[in-house]
């Protein structure tokens, strides 16, 4: 058996069960002949978004793959390896690579060096013998540990090497770890003597599915919660002890409780200080609990650490706190009466834009409309950079785990529809959207004819202003200076043209029938794109 073969029988046995790709790759065939579902796309880092969300969704049991061809190929790649790493996520990436005799001479690109520091594990097979090992460690990086991309490079003059007669590959395991009991203990007494705690979860919460302890946790113990982008849906937003989701944009309750906690419980989360991201108040007790030693005292000064699984350290902290009296716990009864009222004075505030019927379209409305509409069992949804993100994140309200795939470290424009075409192949039977921007549409969307090709029907809204609008308010500039950012296209047109369902909407009274007819597009096994023509939002929910 070859180099190319085994590597196919070793995803294979690690229940890789699609492999995303851009010719040209050897690997492509190889998988295809063990059944391995091959999806080809338009350009690379659509490929990578598209493994990106199949292993979110799958809470990292499944491995998002994707290979391509050397040179062009790995650096057209490298954004969206990038991005993965930014954001956390087990992908295993296969560029071909420079024959051995040229990997190292200028001005081929070496995938093994340039992306040593955008990936968890970066090797090169250099020798059809080491195949086994090599795979091994690579899936083992995958399922072990902080989340993130493993690249294994293969030269073009190793891909056909023998692999030894008598290899046998044994599938990787998952090795959990939990706290130290003294850790517990201290971060457990410190929880439940606290007068306003507040819980802030994140993405690790999702890769330990430990959505349930979570929940015990906040429940018995009446600590309202947020969550990280990352970490939207982790916990029930229409849950009384909800706070919603805190990013750029969030809900009033948010900022107001963490700026009033004086203990914060960071768990399954970096604390990462990103300008996309809620930052934490000074002067607050921070227990952080994560799965990486590295993320301590790194961005937020902790003083308590917990390391290990979200799961087994949300259990091991309800367990220590037991004994403990649940004096002030019983003293916040009426904190999610509290939080109802904060939340209903911000809505008000929000319901002109919720509820505009002005053209052009408020896509606040939009979002809204799109939020009731949906059976938030049967959805998963994301957004793309900037405004999007921005008016959807607060508004959207995540009721069921893995329902919403939350980002923004890096923020790369039309990331979105990668992870929606990604997330559709991981769960078929929901209703899979992506909400992007006409900026993020010029960067990926040739790609949506990746979704009518290889029948991926998802639900794709564009919020069309015909400008990169959040560019003229924020420089105060003449429109004269700036007139290169007025962008134009007929996105609906596009969607037809490459056999999808496509509608442009100009009036807001056709928004919810329009929104009923592309779901049913979706039904029918056709990727839908509603181009819906806003004005230029620039207002969000920061407060």
């Amino acid at each position: 058996m070859n180099v190319i073969d085994a590597i196919a029988h070793t995803m294979k046995a690690e229940g890789v069960d699609i492999l995303f790709a851009y010719p040209v790759n050897p690997l492509i065939e190889a998988a295809a002949k063990l059944d391995i579902r091959t999806v080809i796309v338009r350009q690379e880092r659509i490929g990578l978004h598209m493994a990106d969300a199949y292993s979110r969704l799958s809470s990292g049991d499944k491995i998002g793959v994707f290979c391509m061809q050397h040179g062009p190929g790995a650096e057209n790649a490298f954004g969206g390896i990038a991005q993965a790493h930014s954001e956390s996520v087990p992908i295993l990436v296969i560029p071909a690579g420079y024959p051995r005799r040229l990997a190292h001479y200028y001005p081929n690109f070496n995938s093994t060096m340039n992306m040593q520091h955008i990936t968890k594990w970066a090797e090169p097979i250099t020798m059809g013998k080491a195949v086994p090992e090599i795979m091994r460690r690579a899936f083992f990086q995958l399922r072990n540990g902080r989340p993130g991309p493993v690249m294994i490079e293969v030269p073009l003059d190793v891909m056909n090497e023998e692999v030894p007669d008598n290899w046998q590959y044994i599938p990787s395991f998952s090795a959990k770890t939990a706290p130290a009991p003294n850790d517990l203990a201290a971060a457990a007494q410190v929880l439940a003597e606290a007068k306003n705690p507040v819980i802030y979860a994140g993405q690790g919460v999702h890769y330990a599915k430990a959505w349930d302890q979570l929940k015990s946790l906040a429940e018995a113990w009446n600590i309202p919660v947020t969550t990280s982008i990352e970490g939207k849906s982790a916990f029930p937003e229409n849950h009384p002890l909800s706070l919603g989701s805190g990013g750029r944009a969030n809900p009033r309750p948010v900022k107001q409780f963490l700026n009033e906690a004086d203990v914060i419980l960071g768990i399954g989360v970096s604390f990462a200080l990103t300008a996309f991201g809620v930052s934490m108040p000074k002067g607050k007790t921070i227990i952080h609990a994560t799965l990486d030693p590295m993320d301590l005292n790194k961005d937020v000064p902790a003083q308590h650490g917990l390391i290990g699984d979200a799961k087994l350290t949300l259990q091991a902290l309800s367990t220590a706190m037991e004994g403990h009296s649940k004096a002030p716990a019983a003293a916040r009864a009426k904190v999610p009466e509290r939080i109802a009222q904060i939340r209903a004075e911000w809505m008000s505030e929000w319901l002109p834009k919720l509820t505009n019927n002005d053209a052009p379209i408020n896509p606040y409305r939009v979002v809204a409309e799109l939020d009731r509409i949906v059976d938030k069992d049967k959805v998963v949804i994301t957004h793309d950079a900037g405004s999007p993100r921005d008016q959807t994140t607060p508004f959207w309200q995540a009721t069921s785990p893995l329902s919403y795939i939350g980002w923004g470290k890096t923020t790369q424009l039309g990331y979105g529809l990668g992870l929606a075409m990604g997330a559709k192949l991981a769960e078929p039977d929901k209703l899979c959207i992506n909400v992007w921007g006409d900026a993020a549409i010029g960067f990926t969307g040739m790609d949506f004819e990746t979704a009518v090709r290889e029948n991926i029907p998802i639900l794709s809204i564009l919020f069309n202003n015909f400008s990169m609008a959040i560019e003229i308010p924020i420089m105060q500039v003449s429109t004269e200076k700036y007139r290169s950012t007025d962008i134009s296209g007929n996105y609906a047109d596009m969607a037809k043209a490459f056999g999808g369902y496509g509608e442009r909407i100009t009036d807001p009274n056709d928004i919810v029938a329009a929104l009923k007819r592309g779901i049913a597009a979706t039904q029918n096994g056709q990727p839908a794109l509603l181009e819906f023509i806003t004005d230029k939002e620039i207002t969000i929910s920061n407060e």
